[in-house]
């Protein structure tokens, strides 16, 4: 019997090895060199399907339409194809309608940590065919279950569990970073493990896979999330888990603000909805460059600027301080001082719905500002204000924790979980005025060919 894997990540180098075990001739695919003893490597989808009696797609959800598509035109019309990436039930429809009737396509869910049980690990099944995918998957051990012959079924039971799993997960590793902060990283984990029945291996397990495979799963959850707004009720812990799952996923990408920072503000704008952008009165107090970094917020009383020295207490260096300050323009809200402190603190630059003053002193120190106005007058500091709130700078949504990006031309509010897919359409936005610009000069030149 001959096996196609396409992907060979950490369940798909799992699987192949399994089935090269259990005496299955294995034919593995990856954009990656990945050698697995007993495993021959393809060079293409269309080479690995090709001959094969079943098919495991494991390529993760953003190309798993794409591979049906490759693999369809080279199936054997017997082949069992299981899709087990993690996705939408949508996607796996979308999957079987790639593959149509070239192949018995089945909807598979890993059910359980790949991680603990290995190639044992439970699966759930669903579509027409589910039966013969069962069987290939108990070839090697595995506990396969068939919920139903609809194509989607298993994907939606998994979302639904993901729910509570992703969820737990955030919530562990969440309560561990707030023990490490506090002094109580041990204590935290005591108190975590009494409530758990696999104990200390499980929140090792939670927290440390929480954390890698944080960007994939942030994905699963807003699929959850797709999945539950067709449901009565409200889901604000399923939210804050996918939240917190972008959260970590970011922290894995330390570059990721300087990327922003080398696209403008009007192609990212372009690329996206163009919608996010502070009133065009908030501008550079002087030539810094452009800045992008995550916003640590501040309401402040207009012309009082209280909860700033309380915000200088508590952000983090990279980030941005972003302060809404009613657009009032006769009073400053900080000045060469508060400058000096905000360097001292890490901070890549402050953004204010306001006024400053002291201009040359700050940009003598280097500290990238954008602010309404400049005025003498300094602020008074008696409050009221709020630090880390969702604040409206210059009309402007913004929320602690989202990126902010800014140059000459303004400034543009970009939320977390929308900010990579705006980086990209932004390149894609350059690349495109690029080409245009060539094909202008040339009209240009042929239109005037002395000059």
């Amino acid at each position: 019997m001959r096996i196609a894997v396409l992907g060979l990540g950490e369940a798909g180098s799992m699987y192949a090895k399994a089935f090269v075990e259990a005496s299955w001739e294995v034919v593995g695919f990856d954009p990656r060199s990945v050698e697995i003893p007993g495993m021959t490597s393809a060079t293409s989808i269309a080479e690995a399907v090709a001959g094969a009696d079943a098919v495991l797609g494991l390529t993760t959800a953003a190309h798993a339409a794409g591979a049906a598509r490759d693999a369809a035109p080279h199936l054997e019309p017997t082949a069992v194809f299981l899709d087990l990436n993690a996705g939408s039930p949508q996607l796996k429809r979308a999957v079987a309608d790639e593959i149509g009737e070239r192949a018995k396509v089945v909807d598979g869910a890993v059910i359980g940590s790949v991680k603990k049980f290995g190639a044992q690990v439970r699966v759930i099944l669903s579509g027409p065919d589910a039966d013969s995918a069962a069987d290939v998957l108990r070839s090697i051990g595995a506990t396969a279950d068939v919920v139903s012959d609809t194509i989607g079924d298993a994907s939606g039971r998994k979302l639904l569990r993901s729910v509570y799993m992703k969820g737990l997960g955030a919530l562990i590793s969440e309560a561990m970073s707030a023990g490490r902060a506090a002094g109580e990283e041990a204590w935290m984990r005591a108190q975590i493990v009494e409530t758990l029945v696999d104990g200390e291996a499980a929140v090792t397990r939670l927290d440390e896979g929480t954390r890698i495979h944080a960007d994939r799963r942030s994905h699963e959850l807003g699929d959850s999330l797709e999945l539950l707004s067709a449901l009565p009720g409200n889901w604000p812990v399923t939210e804050g888990a996918r939240r917190r799952h972008v959260d970590l996923a970011f922290e894995a990408k330390p570059d990721f603000a300087a990327e922003l920072e080398s696209v403008p503000t009007a192609a990212l704008g372009d690329g996206g909805d163009r919608l996010g952008f502070a009133h065009s009165s908030i501008k550079p107090i002087w030539p810094s460059g452009p800045i992008a970094g995550r916003a640590r917020t501040v309401l402040v009383n207009p012309g009082d600027n209280r909860a700033l020295h309380e915000a200088l207490k508590v952000v983090r260096p990279g980030e941005v301080l972003v302060i809404a300050g009613g657009g009032y323009a006769e009073r400053a809200l900080l000045g060469e001082l508060i400058a000096e402190r905000a360097v001292n603190a890490g901070v890549r630059g402050i953004i204010v719905d306001g006024a400053v003053r002291d201009v040359s002193a700050i940009a003598e120190i280097g500290l990238p500002v954008w602010a309404v106005a400049v005025s003498p007058a300094g602020p008074y500091k008696s409050g009221p204000g709020r630090v880390g709130e969702t604040i409206s700078l210059g009309g402007a949504i913004c929320s602690t924790g989202d990126y902010v990006v800014a140059d000459e031309d303004g400034v543009l509010v970009l939320p977390i979980d929308r900010a990579v897919a705006a980086l990209r359409a932004g390149r894609a936005v350059l690349a495109d005025e690029a080409g245009r610009r060539v094909e202008i000069l040339r009209q240009r030149a042929e239109a005037n060919p002395s000059a």
